[in-house]
């Protein structure tokens, strides 16, 4: 069988060691080099002729972690390699995916492009904020989906008289996932915004009195939407409030508003390293469903057969 090389990214090393070790296979030796100006060069130190090869890369800000992504692959190209697969348990700019407004991009389409530019064969990601992203590339694409790590450790818990809960009308499709699988309800937070990261109005569509109720989103960046949704569910008499998203983006004041809200517990993965620690929030490790995930690709295995049946 072909030889498999696992490779990280500066960004992700945290995340590409766990991966490795459930893998079972050390990570491969690659160097990225600074210049005085800023400019930056992989040098992989080993040879991939022939090789099926992972980069193990998220792509969360700044942009240079995407653009180490782009040349770590060109790189792996250049060298011969038989078969290159960017993981990027986070793709970032995935909220660009349409035209909301005139004279804007579509970035995740861009960066679709980029990737397949630079010499991808295959991308594997999780919980891209749309499905349809998929169809922006032109190569396969192995998503995988959060609930193969969420469902376990709900199922774990043992809440009573647990309600899901969408903070948006755009997240239904995702917490219905988790509400046919527990066989209970559902009610959708219809938000509406005047500009981007600041929510006007909030709306709960549904009855929450009494119950545990659960938040599904695929991120959280400035946890803006998130705490407010907590803060109308607890005044429309849910017990409490948990929410479980993918993602940490976490940026500017998003720590602060967690801190400070009703939310008992925000669930996260590791795809996203915390800037800061914090008693609210609990991380759940993604090592294992993509070390898994990276064997049944090189092995010609399914990788549905990973997921959790909803």
């Amino acid at each position: 069988m072909v030889e498999v090389k696992l490779f990280s990214g500066t960004t992700s090393e945290y995340h590409s060691k766990s991966i490795a070790d459930h893998y079972g296979h050390p990570l491969g030796d690659i160097k990225v080099h600074k210049f005085s100006d800023g400019e930056m060069q992989p040098v992989i130190n080993e040879s991939v002729r022939g090789a099926y090869v992972f980069f193990i890369q998220s792509t969360y800000p700044p942009a240079e972690n995407l653009l180490e992504l782009l040349l770590m692959i060109d790189a792996a190209k250049r060298a011969s390699a038989g078969y290159i697969t960017a993981v990027i348990p986070y793709f970032g700019y995935a909220r660009q995916d349409r035209k909301d407004k005139p004279r804007v991009p579509i970035s995740a389409k861009t960066i679709a492009n980029l990737i397949q530019a630079a010499g991808a064969d295959r991308i594997m990601t999780m919980d891209l904020h749309a499905d349809q992203i998929q169809g922006f590339f032109d190569i396969p694409v192995d998503h995988l989906k959060s609930e193969a790590i969420y469902i376990p450790y709900l199922q774990e818990q043992q809440l009573d008289n647990v309600i899901f809960a969408s903070p948006d009308v755009g997240g239904v499709k995702r917490a219905r996932t988790y509400s046919k699988h527990f066989r209970c309800p559902l009610v959708i937070c219809d938000k509406y915004r005047k500009q981007a990261n600041e929510v006007s109005e909030m709306t709960v569509i549904g009855d929450v009195d009494g119950a545990d109720v659960i938040l599904v989103d695929d991120l959280v960046d400035t946890a803006g939407t998130l705490c407010r949704a907590a803060n109308i569910l607890i005044e429309k008499g849910a017990k409490s409030v948990r929410a479980m998203c993918t993602h940490p983006v976490l940026s500017g004041d998003a720590y602060n508003k967690i801190a400070n809200s009703k939310l008992e517990e925000l669930i996260v993965c590791d795809t996203i390293p915390l800037k800061e620690p914090s008693e609210k929030i609990k991380v759940l490790s993604t090592a294992k469903l993509f070390s898994r995930a990276i064997r049944n690709t090189h092995e010609h295995r399914s990788i549905s057969a990973l997921f959790v049946d909803g």
